[in-house]
């Protein structure tokens, strides 16, 4: 019984992963294909939407170096800071 049990979970858990999800689209602005390279490599690009609300300037650019130095995402210094101009503009509240 625990068998199937875990069998049906594991079936569910593989459906899931796989189900096709919408494209989330991001505001075509200057700098939107540096975001959608460099940031939608490793997560959904719904992060920028659902943090928009509450980040500032400041916010966005602690973010984006938190990425690099922390999780070692591999963006170069340029990209950075065209990322970062991006969403301040885009997505940013007044800091």
């Amino acid at each position: 019984m625990k068998t199937m049990v875990a069998l049906a979970v594991l079936l569910l858990v593989t459906a899931a992963a796989l189900a096709d999800e919408p494209a989330v689209s991001i505001r075509d602005a200057p700098g939107h294909d540096a975001v959608e390279a460099n940031c939608g490599a490793c997560h959904s690009l719904d992060y920028i939407r659902t943090n928009a609300p509450f980040m500032t300037p400041q916010v966005w650019t602690a973010e984006v170096n938190k990425m690099i130095n922390a999780f070692g995402a591999p963006i170069a210094p340029e990209d950075a800071k065209t990322i970062i101009d991006y969403l301040v503009r885009n997505y940013g509240k007044p800091g």
